[in-house]
């Protein structure tokens, strides 16, 4: 089965059933299908060839579906590309990919219209509106329109075009976050994508009822599982973009009676403070998702609690898995609270040392795995290849260990940890005993060079219309965690700063405090003198690159 036959075969079984809320319309399976497969002969026809790079720039849309879909039923590799990239980003993925078509909205293009004219590999831009009068890039870019409302003609354009692709091919490559240059394309193949989906139906017991709120973009590996998922179940998707209005997604909710939400960390937290959900019932929500980041234990209790009549489900993946690696089964969350879960069908996932084998209970390691659904590799980068696929696992990057269950707990990332004064410091926990502190909202933790402790630790926090002082926050820390544990310095801010995915950007927050953006500052003149703190026993330190999603 290759991914574009998800689409093909919910229009088959339903074609007038509705998939996607979109644009004030609900848009039919037979609708999307239809208009994918007319678009994809029309990429056909233009010279795209199985295997060529085809990339997507779009908010989360009908529009979007019917694109990724018709990437994929012309045989190309779908590259999807977040719309808050800078222009030279947006440049440099392009060439990197060496994307040959780029689907997008007009409304977004002209932004980048200086940009897109110094793509190298772009011979074809197609927008989903008329051009403005005048709109050009290059000599050599072929700038066409189509409509995607429009019925699809011929009659030929009812079946997709013959690909000639198996679900060993190539399918996806997913860019995980970075600056320009840092970023990697995760190789994604049919196989890949495919099985993992299936597997995430299986535990989610996903219905053809089952209709989920999507506020995760589908760029993201994991709003993109969203869609293969609900797609594969019959099930249908209300798109809502505007989560910068938090109860506006809560109207949608009850609106449209969906069944489940999907969320990151921030997700769950800016709902939980933000808004008037206790005040709200959700009669048809029975599914909610969490995966993206560590959830604190002291929220995820929280959201078990608001969400006490709805199934929740604590996940744990990576863009390199395709997404899903582990989940908690809802039941046994009350007695494992904190914990990743234990693996998902058909995919195995240890606490390794750093030849591979797998540790004893409580011993932490690096999160490793495999399955079918574990990349090919990253696109150009056959070294950070090699650094995170060894000994036959995907090492993720993450610390753990395992408890007598056999479920993982997350102690930190590798590139998480915090050298302060001869100590090993993990930032999750500091962050964790954070949300567990009345009136914070988001707390992230980092590092900064100091000249003799080496690094000191800074926590920035965003905190609820009434919130503790400083001092309040440092004498509650200090009951949960060691002196050597606690921040050298607390900042307090309006938000933090997050991708379109919601999750924190930690190297755009290193960059920023101690500057003009928090709103103030607390030095802890309490924290253990400079050098003289008492080492911590030294946890184990493995190498890794990839991203918890």
């Amino acid at each position: 089965m290759l991914i574009g036959d998800i689409l093909s075969e919910a229009a088959a079984r339903g074609g007038d059933r509705p998939a996607v809320w979109s644009g004030g319309r609900w848009h039919t399976y037979g609708e999307l299908d239809s208009s994918a497969n007319a678009l994809a002969h029309f990429l056909r026809s233009m010279g795209t060839r199985p295997g060529d790079r085809v990339a997507l720039l779009f908010e989360n849309s009908a529009n979007y579906v019917a694109a990724h879909f018709a990437a994929l039923k012309a045989g190309a590799v779908e590259v999807s590309l977040n719309t808050e990239l800078t222009g030279a980003n947006l440049r440099w993925t392009l060439d990197h990919c060496d994307a040959r078509v780029l689907l997008a909205a007009a409304r977004l293009t002209n932004r980048w219209r200086e940009e897109l004219a110094r793509c190298h590999s772009v011979e074809h831009l197609v927008l989903d509106a008329v051009p403005q009068s005048g709109f050009a890039l290059s000599d050599r870019v072929a700038v066409h329109h189509w409509d995607f409302a429009a019925v699809p003609t011929p009659a030929s354009a009812a079946a997709p075009p013959a690909a000639g692709r198996s679900d060993c091919d190539l399918a996806s490559i997913v860019y995980t976050s970075g600056s320009t240059g840092d970023a990697k394309g995760v190789m994604l193949t049919h196989l890949n994508l495919i099985s993992n989906t299936r597997s995430i139906v299986q535990y989610l017991g996903l219905r053809p009822d089952d209709r989920m709120m999507v506020v995760l973009p589908f760029h993201y590996i994991y709003g993109r599982s969203l869609l293969y998922t609900h797609f594969l179940s019959g099930g249908s998707l209300v798109i809502e973009n505007r989560f910068a209005f938090p109860t506006v997604v809560l109207d949608a909710m009850q609106e449209h009676g969906v069944t489940a939400l999907a969320g990151v960390p921030s997700t769950f937290a800016i709902l939980l403070r933000k808004t008037d959900i206790r005040a709200r019932t959700f009669p048809r929500l029975r599914l909610v998702t969490q995966a993206g980041g560590g959830l604190s234990p002291a929220l995820q209790r929280e959201v078990v609690d608001v969400f006490r009549s709805s199934q929740v489900f604590i996940m744990y993946g990576a863009t390199e898995a395709a997404p899903r690696l582990t989940y908690v089964e809802p039941a046994v969350l009350p007695q494992k609270w904190g914990s990743i879960g234990r693996a998902i069908a058909d995919v195995e996932v240890i606490v390794a040392d750093d030849s591979g084998r797998p540790l004893s209970p409580h011993v932490i390691g690096e999160i490793a795995a495999r399955g079918a659904n574990i990349m090919l590799g990253y696109w150009k980068d056959p070294s950070a290849t090699a650094r995170v696929l060894r000994h036959g696992y995907y090492f993720t990057g993450d610390l753990g260990y395992v408890d007598d269950d056999g479920y993982i707990f997350l102690t930190g990332r590798s590139s998480d940890i915090i050298k302060s004064g001869g100590n090993r410091v993990s930032a999750k926990e500091i962050e964790d005993a954070l949300h567990e502190i009345a009136g914070v909202v988001e707390a992230a933790v980092v590092a900064v060079p100091d000249e003799i402790l080496g690094e000191a630790i800074v926590a920035v926090i965003v905190c609820a219309a009434t919130p503790p002082s400083a001092q309040q926050l440092l004498q509650q820390l200090g009951r949960r965690l060691p002196a050597f544990k606690l921040p050298h310095r607390i900042e307090f801010r309006d938000s933090l700063p997050k991708n379109s995915s919601g999750k924190v950007l930690k190297s755009t927050l290193t960059e920023t405090v101690g500057g003009a953006r928090g709103k103030a500052h607390f030095e802890n003149s309490a924290a253990p003198p400079r050098g003289d703190s008492v080492p911590s026993h030294p946890g184990p330190d493995p190498a890794g690159s990839a991203k918890s999603i």
